[in-house]
């Protein structure tokens, strides 16, 4: 694949000894057809702002400095690095044909990539733009993670059902692990031992021991009335403690909360169409949980296990980042 550089306002990132700015509070959700990111008070559980994107904006992650954001765009090709104080965009970086989720390296020096288009994993610098390196892989790559120590990512591939394990350093395969049918995205265990994953089609989620390069254990989801087939997990993120695993089970209009410890599922809420992205707060309090076919956001009180409010955030949000 042949990234072209010149024609992109690139922005060199901060090193990682940059001082780290203060936390805006704010709740920021991606808006795939607006070409937007909203921006929700968390105490007023209202909008209060947009940032125009680049087109089609998926994945959102702070960079190491805190004091901006990357935001893959799907139909631009490209990230847009937006700042957090002036809610505009600062700079761009290539990314390769139809990104869609990626990780950061520590010093955010280096973006893992998939390119859906391509079924390859490429690893960029974030500096120049220049691609490193692209690993093919199998059909529509999606989910990227990046290990506690930087060493290894793990990327989904939705057709071929596996979650490949790839050397960070020389860009080679590991290994091909297989999960269930069409994984989606990845959350780490507090310590890093466990990977999970979301398996779309399998209404599952698989747990990958990250020593052993293995599945140690599955969770099947069931609602009552409802076929397995509606039930689509897709995002999920783990509480601040290590505790909880907060699962958004797609079409199923429902988040799951899964006890880590016992791998059991305590609780059910009802949510928006289609329940997609997963974000939560520092203390884990409040789950927020971005609906791609009812347009919003639900906010959820986690010691409660009840829904707050819904907020219209924009048309198809995908991902949700809480910026505290």
């Amino acid at each position: 694949m042949r990234i072209a550089i010149a024609r992109w306002t690139l922005f060199i990132l901060a090193s990682c000894n940059a001082t780290a700015q203060a936390a805006t509070g704010l709740v920021y959700v991606s808006s795939e057809k607006d070409h937007a990111i909203a921006i929700i008070d968390p105490q007023s559980l209202a909008v209060v702002g947009s940032i125009p994107t680049c087109k089609r904006p998926r994945h959102i992650q702070r960079l190491p400095d805190r004091a901006r954001l990357l935001v893959a765009c799907s139909d631009s090709n490209r990230a847009d690095i937006v700042d957090l104080a002036t809610r505009k965009s600062v700079g761009q970086v290539p990314l390769g044909d139809d990104p869609e989720l990626f990780d950061l390296s520590a010093d955010g020096r280096t973006v893992y990539v998939s390119s859906e288009e391509a079924g390859a994993l490429l690893m960029i610098d974030t500096a120049s733009g220049k691609l490193l390196r692209s690993v093919e892989l199998g059909q529509e790559p999606e989910g990227v993670k990046l290990s506690r120590d930087g060493r290894t990512v793990f990327v989904t591939s939705e057709v071929a059902n596996l979650v490949h394990v790839v050397d960070a350093a020389s860009g080679r395969i590991v290994k091909n692990i297989p999960v269930g049918r069409r994984p989606r995205r990845f959350a780490l265990s507090a310590d890093g031992g466990e990977l999970w994953v979301t398996n779309e089609m399998g209404s599952s989620v698989s747990i990958i021991s990250t020593r052993d390069l293995a599945v140690a254990a599955t969770i099947d989801f069931r609602i009552a009335g409802m076929r397995p087939d509606d039930i689509t997990p897709v995002g999920l993120a783990m509480s601040p403690d290590g505790r909880t695993a907060y699962v958004a089970l797609g079409r199923a209009n429902h988040l799951a909360v899964v006890d880590v410890a016992s791998r059991q599922v305590t609780r059910t809420v009802l949510v928006g169409k289609r329940a997609w992205g997963v974000g939560l707060n520092r203390d884990g309090s409040r789950v927020y949980v971005a609906n791609g076919l009812s347009d919003d956001l639900t906010v959820i009180d986690a010691v409660q296990g009840r829904a707050l409010k819904t907020i219209p955030v924009g048309r198809v949000p995908h991902t949700v980042m809480v910026d505290d």
